[in-house]
């Protein structure tokens, strides 16, 4: 089996295959990213549309001591994540939109310490669908700093 990965043919694809990702990786990983954003920050400006509107609601009053209201938290975390989104789509003011992203990110984590046993059917390993949605942002902080190192100079 190690010699079909190692055959002429995939001396001849590899170097295309490789060209393609080393062309396009970086832009189709922006953009699927500022999709996701997007989309599940459009989601929160339609009450009950979004599955993390109710966790994400009681972790920043949490956070808060009950200071700001609940519609001015959703529809504030909706505005953050669709200026993400956009940001990453349109590939324009970067560093203003990963650092967005960067900063939001900490408080994705909180529901982790302050809500557990919504996160976790079996504390520390097993998380709820709730704790699934929370730790796939380890994938986007690292797609984070993927882009932000691509970054060009100023």
């Amino acid at each position: 089996m190690s010699n079909f990965f190692r055959g002429e043919w995939f001396e001849k694809v590899d170097p295309v295959i490789r060209g393609w990702m080393q062309r396009y990786g970086l832009l189709l990983l922006r953009i699927s990213v500022g999709l996701v954003f997007f989309w599940f920050g459009f989601l929160k400006f339609f009450p009950g549309l979004s599955p993390a509107q109710d966790l994400a609601v009681r972790t920043i009053s949490t956070a808060t001591f009950d200071l700001i209201a609940e519609p001015l938290i959703i529809n504030g975390l909706a505005l953050w994540e669709v200026l993400i989104g956009l940001g990453l789509i349109s590939g324009k003011f970067m560093r203003e939109t990963l650092l967005l992203l960067f900063l939001q990110m900490p408080g994705t984590f909180l529901p982790v310490f302050l809500f557990p046993n919504e996160v976790f059917t079996q504390i520390p390993y097993a998380p709820t669908l709730e704790g699934q949605y929370i730790f796939k942002n380890f994938v986007l902080i690292s797609a984070g700093l993927v882009l932000g190192g691509a970054l060009k100079k100023q």
